[in-house]
């Protein structure tokens, strides 16, 4: 048996024997990103809204940086997130770093602008569809926001799905600000990388198994719910 048939077989016995090294990784990845996701919908999505419905000067110049900010690359978040947590930075006095907490921060940060950029693409289209309606009805800008993102949450699906891929493959910014310590900030993508770097690939692949399947999962789930949305809606 070569290394490679060794390594997914060893893989698959991890997983089958719910092997406690991959259950706690796993659980925390899921907790870190579930959190970052979160905030970052409170946030991304109604900033998107207000982007796609306002009218207002320099909205342009706020789409373009927002539009930016999707590439943001995960090294330079983390080190930002860094000197903000560090002993000498203005949050220091938390003592934050090298946990969860600034990992939560450090994901919310990377997926805010990327899920409010779609969600003001999603908005903006269809405030066009229901602009002079709108108009009619004299809603403030502010209701016609709340109708929107009501209208259009299964549509939204896509912002919090593509966040949510983004945090879980984070591996830069998680690794800086949190530390990678095993059992406290130590998330399936950090492990791949440690482990890989070690040589220890059974466990690595399947942490990238278990990745890869809840990616699947979700998306799977969204695509149901956004065709029994379309189905009842129609």
């Amino acid at each position: 048996m070569n290394a490679f048939s060794l390594a997914i077989s060893e893989a698959f016995a991890l997983l089958a024997g719910f092997d406690h090294r991959v259950a706690e990784i796993v659980g925390l990845s899921l907790q870190v990103s579930g959190l970052a996701v979160l905030l970052g919908t409170l946030i991304g999505l109604p900033l998107g809204a207000c982007l796609g419905v306002g009218r207002f000067r320099g909205r342009q110049l706020l789409v373009i940086a927002l539009n930016g900010c999707m590439g943001l690359p995960s090294v330079v978040v983390g080190v930002v997130v860094y000197l903000l947590l560090s002993r000498s930075g203005p949050l220091g006095d938390l003592g934050l770093l090298y946990s969860p907490t600034a990992m939560v921060l450090a994901q919310t940060v990377l997926v805010a602008p990327l899920m409010a950029a779609i969600a003001r693409q999603t908005i903006e289209d269809a405030w066009h569809d229901y602009e002079e309606e709108f108009r009619v009805l004299r809603l403030r800008w502010i209701d016609s926001v709340r109708v929107l993102l009501h209208d259009c949450r299964h549509s939204l699906l896509v912002a919090v799905l593509a966040g949510l891929g983004r945090a879980m493959s984070e591996v830069g910014a998680v690794m800086i600000v949190g530390g990678n310590i095993d059992r406290s900030t130590r998330t399936m993508t950090t492990a791949i990388a440690l482990e890989t770097s070690k040589g220890d690939l059974p466990l690595a692949v399947a942490l990238g198994l278990v990745l890869l399947a809840v990616i699947l999962v979700l998306n799977g789930l969204a695509l149901v719910v956004r065709q029994w949305a379309m189905r009842r809606y129609a």
